[in-house]
C-alpha cells in the first residue's frame, strides 16, 4: 500500500523525498475524480445545450481593462502569505514535516518571515498584471455563454459541499471517536463517507444550478454518470492508501474460477496502510505506517471501483437513449444504492440499531436511494419531460 507519493516513489523508484508525504495517495485520487466528474459534467452540459434543452445560453457583462479590485490584492497577500509560511520551509527542509505533514500544516508552525517574502512577491506580482490589462477607458462588453461555463463554481461547490458532508457523515456514524477527541475527529484528514458528500454535496450543486437557471431534473441526469465514475476512483484512492474502508476478515480458499487473478483480489492484508491498523510488519524500516492486517479481509474498495467504472460505462451508453428528464439519475440511484446495499454485506462498517434491525448507515442510505431512484424513474415516465427538442426541418 501506498500512503502517499513518498511511499510510490521509494518503492518504484528508490528515491526517498520526505516531501512527498504531503501528497496523500487518497486526496490524489478524490482529486482526479473532481476532474473527471468536470469533464464529463462539461460535455454533457454542452450536449444538452446543443439539443435545445437548457434554454438559449445566458449574457454575461464584464468590463475589459478595469482595475484589479481591493480584494484582488488581498486573496494575493493571503495566499501569498500562507504559502510562504508554511509550504516554503517545507520545501526548504523535508525533514520539518518528521512524517506527518498534516500536524505541521494544520498546527500554528511556520516561518513568519518566508510569509513576507511570499506575500510581497505575490503582491507584486499582482500589481505588474493589473498594470499590463488596464485602460485608462475601461469597456463594457458581454458575450453569450453555455450552462458549462459555471462548471467552476459548481465543481467548487461539490468538492467543498462533498468534503463537509462525507467528514459530518463519518462523525454521525462514529460518535464515540468524535466525544474523545473532537478536533482530531474535525481535522483529521481521513474519516470521509460517501453518502454524505453524495447528499450535501448534491444539495450545493443543486442550489448553484437553480441560480444559474439550470433546470433541475436535467442537472441531476448530467451528473449520474459523473458521479458514478467519481466513486469509482475514488475507491481506487482507498485501495491504494488501505484508509479502513476494506471488507470484513476473509480467510477461506480462493475459488478455483478466480485462479486467473491475483490472491489479494480474493483476501489482502492492506501492508503500510494509512491508519497504520494491524500487526508490525517484521523488517518494516520506515517510521510510520508499518503495519499489516492479520488475518486478511476482502478488498471491497476495488471490488467497488471495477463495478462503478463498469455501471458508469453503461450509464454513458445510455445517456443518449434516455427520453425523459431525471430517468437517468433514476436508474442511477437505483445502481448505485444496489451496489452499495452488496458490497456492505462483506464490508467492515459501524452497526447501528434502526427500528429493531442490526444495519449500517450506508445500507440504510442505500436502501432510501433506491427506493427514491425506484419513485424518480416512475415520475420521469409519467410526466413525460423530453430530454431533447425536435426541431422541424421545412
Amino acid at each position: 500500500m501506498y500512503p502517499n507519493f513518498y511511499y510510490i516513489f521509494k518503492d518504484w523508484f528508490g528515491i526517498e523525498l520526505n516531501g512527498l508525504h504531503l501528497i496523500n495517495s487518497f486526496g490524489f485520487f478524490v482529486a482526479v475524480s473532481f476532474v473527471l466528474a468536470n469533464l464529463i459534467m462539461t460535455k454533457e452540459l454542452k450536449r444538452k445545450f446543443k439539443d435545445g434543452i437548457l434554454g438559449k445560453g445566458q449574457e454575461i457583462k464584464y468590463w475589459e481593462g478595469k482595475p484589479f479590485s481591493k480584494s484582488d490584492y488581498i486573496t494575493a497577500a493571503i495566499t501569498g502569505f500562507i504559502l510562504g509560511f508554511k509550504f516554503l520551509p517545507i520545501l526548504l527542509d523535508f525533514s520539518i514535516t518528521k512524517n506527518d505533514p498534516q500536524s505541521f500544516i494544520l498546527s500554528s508552525q511556520g516561518n513568519f518571515a518566508y510569509g513576507i517574502i511570499f506575500m510581497t512577491l505575490m503582491l507584486g506580482f499582482n500589481y505588474w498584471q493589473d498594470k499590463k490589462q488596464r485602460l485608462n477607458q475601461p469597456i463594457e462588453k458581454s458575450r453569450l455563454v453555455d450552462p458549462s461555463y459555471y462548471m467552476s463554481s459548481i465543481t467548487m461547490a461539490a468538492f467543498v459541499g462533498g468534503i463537509l458532508g462525507s467528514k459530518l457523515f463519518h462523525i454521525l456514524e462514529n460518535l464515540s471517536d468524535f466525544r474523545a477527541n473532537p478536533m482530531e475527529a474535525i481535522m483529521s484528514f481521513s474519516g470521509l463517507t460517501f453518502y454524505g458528500g453524495l447528499i450535501v454535496g448534491g444539495g450545493a450543486v443543486l442550489y448553484i444550478a437553480r441560480k444559474r437557471n439550470i433546470k433541475i431534473l436535467h442537472m441531476l441526469d448530467v451528473g449520474a454518470p459523473a458521479m458514478m465514475l467519481a466513486y469509482g476512483t475514488g475507491r481506487i484512492g482507498c485501495h491504494v492508501s488501505g484508509d479502513g474502508d476494506w471488507g470484513i476478515v476473509n480467510e477461506a480458499p480462493k475459488p478455483n474460477w478466480m485462479s486467473f487473478l491475483p490472491d489479494w483480489f480474493w483476501s489482502y492484508d492492506y501492508p503500510n496502510n494509512v491508519n497504520s491498523v494491524g500487526v508490525p510488519i517484521e523488517g518494516c524500516m520506515a517510521e510510520q505506517h508499518c503495519n499489516h492486517l492479520v488475518p486478511p479481509v476482502f478488498p471491497t474498495p476495488m471490488y467497488e471501483a471495477i463495478v462503478c467504472v463498469i455501471l458508469f460505462l453503461i450509464l454513458w451508453q445510455l445517456r443518449k437513449k434516455i427520453k425523459y428528464a431525471g430517468l437517468m439519475f433514476g436508474i442511477y440511484l437505483i445502481l448505485n444504492g444496489l451496489e452499495r446495499f452488496l458490497i456492505e454485506k462483506i464490508r467492515v462498517n459501524t452497526i447501528m440499531d434502526f427500528l429493531g434491525m442490526k444495519l449500517t448507515q450506508a445500507e440504510i442510505i442505500s436502501f432510501s436511494l433506491m427506493i427514491f431512484g425506484l419513485a424518480l424513474v416512475v415520475f420521469a415516465l409519467k410526466k413525460k419531460i423530453p430530454v431533447k427538442i425536435e426541431h422541424n426541418v421545412a
